[in-house]
């Protein structure tokens, strides 16, 4: 089968399962079913051919869990398994002319700051299993079941730097269409897209009916083939056996209900079975796919929202770059990163949606600098990035390690300079600020600047860069050195948005360098330059005259339904005065914000006037419950609860020395947390440990793959009431029940907690749980109801 001739002619369709027939077939919990490759190859195949014979079209190899994190330690590389794995299905495929996907899983573990993995590693970890993929005759590689953009990036990243085959993603939501680490759907295609995958959608998670309700979404923004490939719905326990509830004829059914909503590739996941994939394309083959259609958005992203440009204006805020600030130049040369996190937050506050991030200068190593800069502000703000830099080298460091799909200035009409800045905005997927200058400099009219952005649209074009991926800046030049200045500005931006269709951005406040009271001529040139066509403005958000004018320009220009931000920015004017990003932030709002450095200068601050004990009680605890809170409610997400932790743990460590000086203590109950056996999954225990270390509990962490003796054996000799377990496969439930049972034998007085993807409270009820946390919060308020009730 041609792929690429196929799609959108009739409707493409995955394999089912895989985990949960290799169960049927003797597959032990907890053993890796990858192994299954080496050790029974002819069941692997007898699989596939099942599959094939359902009416599969693309077949997945049983590799989703064959990277170095999850092998080892198992006896066999990573290579040997890989191999085995896709020549086994080629053999299959090869008798129906199927194609081969090689399956990619994720690692178990979160990405650096907010787990221990490091971004390159998680690279190279996937490029090892991809490259070997494609060497033993992988037709195309299938990136599944990502639930944190930034770990998708890495493996769709690894998957195109290693080979030559056509890459597809599809991610794992909850029931609010958001990944684990709290990004949306808009936001991930924004990056998928722009990093170039071939097909994208949804697996795992949920049944067909919940996927569906997404699908809409997902055709809102797309602009390549989806991929919809659901469980056969959630799992529960019949006699011991994991037993799912959609059978064929109900999947089948929804299925066609996602074809004729804009699916073009289907196929199962958890629970599904060739019966699944047979009603599937029984009912479905005859479908003729919707027609895609192409979206002209010009959108950037950060691991949590996209931003679209050409309707609302889009606010940049200015504050991170060293021109004209002494303060932040001092900062950069003494490495205070919190420095610029503080101004990265207090502009979020302020109203920005999009942060210029710049470094520049020339004492220090930008290339590092820069890089570290991105890494940290989006680990604490939820906004996309602008990476403003002239070099190609610390542009390109940034731009690999971004989360998302960023914005990147700049690029002119030198021909060196595209050359330097094309490749890397192909190669990552970013949209582009573009100056209106060449190797003649700049033009003194508007029809000059005019055609130098013309001349980088069309070179552009050649990069295989799409124009709604350029936004041009005309360059605006200080009234002071010339009266014309601002008019030969405004008349360039109206022929670029008239005349070439693109999307349009300023360095606003330029206009007035040399003049005084330059807040009043750049609000009335902000608003000029709005009026003739601006789509985003790069300016200071904590100023009060450009922000008066923006949200006046809004309301009058119908982009505020209702003037609703207009009276929102105003009440909060008379409410309060904007914070000054430059003086001290105090414990709770260091916390919530999850500023570490100033987290720990704030709790040495009240040591001076509070007892340790009394700023826990007093400071910490209602700051973390204020995150908790916002998390539970889905205002506040993954990345935001962890930096918030680590902000909260550096200001423990400075009272936790105060304590030892005076032979206090602040645990309030030991807990165990681990992994059962045969489950190496370590992201939801690790996040739960974090949490209830900050809430002063003392947390034994036995890791991964750990057997119930071991767990019971650490609860009767540390005395511990409270267990926590983690289970991410349906194949190591059974562990985790089995764990339960020999804990409240051997120990009657012990609470045991349950949490993890395929879980649920029911199912937690079935294996005798004494509490079911849906999310890390749960767990945090279960071992305070559990340790209140201690004598």
């Amino acid at each position: 089968m041609n792929l690429f001739e196929t799609l959108g002619k009739r409707l493409v369709f995955f394999d089912g399962g895989m985990g949960t027939l290799l169960q049927e077939k003797g597959l032990a919990a907890g053993e890796l079913p990858e192994l299954w490759n080496l050790e029974h190859p002819e069941s692997i195949e007898n699989i596939h051919r099942a599959y094939l014979d359902a009416g599969a079209d693309i077949i997945k190899t049983n590799t989703f869990g064959a990277n170095r994190a999850k092998l080892r330690g198992c006896g066999h590389s990573v290579s040997e398994i890989v191999t085995a794995a896709v020549r086994l299905a080629k053999k299959a495929a090869a008798e129906k002319d199927a194609l081969v996907a090689m399956d990619i899983g994720p690692t178990g573990k979160l990405l650096r700051p907010m787990g221990d993995l490091d971004f390159e590693d998680a690279v190279s970890m996937f490029g090892e299993a991809a490259k070997v993929g494609e060497q033993a005759g992988a037709d195309l590689i299938l990136v599944e079941t990502m639930s944190d953009t930034y770990e998708c990036k890495a493996a769709v990243l690894a998957a195109k730097e290693n080979t030559n085959l056509p890459v597809f993603a599809t991610l794992i939501v909850d029931e609010r269409g958001k990944l684990l680490t709290g990004g949306d759907i808009p936001a991930a295609v924004a990056m998928l897209e722009g990093l170039g995958v071939d097909a994208l959608g949804l697996n795992c998670g949920f049944g067909p009916d919940q996927l569906l309700k997404f699908l809409p979404q997902l055709r809102e923004c797309c602009s390549v083939p989806i991929i919809i490939n659901p469980n056969a719905g959630l799992p529960h326990d019949v006699n011991g056996k994991n037993v799912f509830d959609v059978g064929p004829e109900e999947f089948a059914a929804d299925s066609k209900k996602m074809a004729e909503g804009g699916a073009w590739l289907l196929g199962g996941c958890c629970g599904t079975t060739p019966a699944h994939i047979r009603a599937m394309v029984n009912l479905c083959a005859g479908i003729t796919p919707k027609p895609i259609e192409k979206k002209n958005f010009t959108v950037i992203s950060s691991s949590q929202k996209a931003v679209y440009f050409g309707g609302k204006p889009v606010l940049i805020g200015e504050r991170i770059n060293p021109t004209g600030k002494s303060r932040l130049k001092q900062a950069l040369r003494d490495n205070d990163m919190d420095y610029l996190l503080r101004e990265a937050v207090t502009q979020q506050q302020n109203g920005a949606h999009v942060l210029d991030v710049n470094v520049g200068l020339p004492e220090i190593d930008e290339v590092s600098v820069l890089r570290k800069a991105v890494q940290e502000i989006q680990a604490i703000v939820s906004l996309p990035l602008q990476i403003d830099t002239s070099n190609p080298a610390a542009m390109e460091a940034s731009m690999r390690i971004y989360n998302g799909k960023p914005l990147v200035n700049s690029v002119n009409g030198k021909a060196e300079s595209m050359k330097a800045v094309f490749p890397l905005v192909k190669k990552y997927g970013g949209a582009v600020i573009c100056l209106t200058l060449d190797e003649n400099g700049i033009p003194d009219t508007a029809q000059g600047r005019f055609a130098i952005a013309k001349k980088i649209m069309k070179t552009a074009e050649a990069y295989g860069i799409d124009k709604k991926d350029l936004i041009v800046d005309t360059l605006v030049m200080t009234i002071s050195a010339g009266q014309q200045n601002a008019a030969v500005t405004l008349e360039a931006l109206r022929m670029v948005r008239e005349r070439l269709g693109l999307c349009t951005s300023l360095g606003v406040s330029n206009v007035s360098f040399g003049l005084p009271h330059r807040e009043h001529l750049n609000a009335a040139f902000f608003t000029m330059a709005l009026q003739n066509g601006l789509n985003a403005a790069i300016i200071n958000p904590n100023s009060t005259a450009m922000l008066n004018a923006y949200y006046a320009f809004c309301a009058l220009n119908g982009t505020d339904a209702q003037c609703m931000d207009y009276i929102g920015h105003f009440s909060q004017q008379e409410a309060a005065a904007k914070p000054d990003s430059g003086t001290q932030v105090s414990l709770p709002e260091a916390i919530y914000r999850g500023l570490k450095d100033s987290a720990k200068t704030a709790a040495s601050a009240l040591l001076a006037e509070k007892e340790p004990l009394d700023i826990i009680n007093t400071e910490m605890i209602p700051a973390l419950d204020r995150v908790g809170v916002d998390f539970e409610k889905g205002t506040l997400f993954l990345p935001q609860l962890l930096m918030s932790a680590e902000a909260a743990k550096a200001a423990f460590e400075v009272l936790r020395a105060k304590m030892r000086e005076k032979g206090e203590t602040a645990k309030k109950g030991k807990i165990i947390l681990a992994t059962v056996k045969g489950d190496i999954h370590d992201i939801g225990k690790n996040i739960v440990k974090v949490l209830l270390e900050n809430y002063s509990f003392d947390v034994i962490d036995l890791g991964r793959d750990v057997p119930p003796e071991t767990i019971v054996e650490t609860a009767r000799a540390q005395n511990v009431k409270l267990v926590g377990l983690s289970a991410l496969m349906t194949t190591t439930v059974v562990n985790m029940e089995e764990t339960i049972r020999q804990l409240h034998a051997a120990l009657p007085d012990c609470k045991v907690m349950v949490g993890g993807a395929v879980l649920t409270p029911e199912y937690a009820k079935k294996i005798h749980a004494d509490f079911y946390s849906k999310d890390a919060m749960g767990s945090v308020r279960f071992a305070q109801k559990v340790f209140e009730q201690q004598p």
